[in-house]
């Protein structure tokens, strides 16, 4: 798998792309907190930040997926969840972690999770997971992250588990 890496600078030529791939994630799901008008709002929260990171993964010229995220300005945690004890530093968000439907349980979404987290200069990485997705908690679990809160950021969201991972 070829690995591509963007910055804020590169944002609106990938948006299509993020789009794109979140369709394909959840074409089957009717849930409009999933649609593709709202996460393009996420999307260009997210890519809006001066210091978000992408990376994408590429087989035979296609997207096989992407992760992207930024650090926390000092004090900042997410919405709906107070920072744990001992979690302080430098510390990256990761928003979004997506495959789409052919590559997932291939082992691709860690090495895309890998790159993104590897090329970043931060002491903790941190996540959200829909309490309610018990299997991709345990994924997360399998790379390092344990669960450390609760948030739930709107009144629309689903409770989330506040992942977290300490990074040597």
């Amino acid at each position: 798998m070829d690995l591509k890496w963007y910055a804020h600078a590169d944002a609106q030529n990938v948006r299509s792309l993020l789009l794109d791939v979140h369709d394909q994630v959840y074409a089957e799901d009717p849930d409009p907190f999933h649609s593709r008008e709202r996460f393009s709002h996420f999307v260009d929260l997210w890519s809006g930040r001066e210091d978000w990171t992408c990376v994408s993964g590429w087989e035979d010229g296609s997207p096989v997926g992407y992760a992207y995220g930024s650090q926390f300005k000092p004090g900042g945690w997410w919405k709906g969840a107070d920072r744990p004890d001992g979690v302080r530093g430098r510390i990256f968000a990761l928003s979004e972690l997506m495959v789409v439907p052919r590559w997932q349980g291939t082992g691709r979404a860690q090495r895309i999770h890998d790159a993104l987290v590897r090329s970043v200069e931060v002491d903790f990485a941190t996540l959200l997971v829909d309490s309610t997705h018990t299997k991709v908690r345990a994924l997360y679990e399998r790379w390092g992250y344990e669960k450390r809160d609760e948030a739930k950021p709107s009144d629309d969201s689903p409770l989330y588990a506040v992942m977290v991972r300490d990074l040597p």
